[in-house]
């Protein structure tokens, strides 16, 4: 994946996470394995640091998910 790419790809699940609810009709699932996917192809610091509060605020949701 090309960092151009791959700066748009977290750019859009930046926008989404901030967006969605456990409850919202794409599982979340879905959005845990595009960051999954998308993590694997980040090398640079800040990326890294976006990816990792990316999972913060997904597994919040996943949390509030199972109660």
């Amino acid at each position: 994946m090309n960092h151009h790419q791959l700066e748009k790809d977290i750019q859009h699940l930046e926008h989404v996470i901030s967006h969605i609810s456990a409850e919202d009709r794409i599982p979340l699932s879905y959005w845990r394995n595009r960051i999954d996917s998308v993590s694997d192809a980040v090398r640079m610091p800040t990326q890294v640091n976006r990816i990792k509060r990316l999972n913060a605020a997904l597994a919040a949701l996943e949390e509030r998910q199972k109660d």
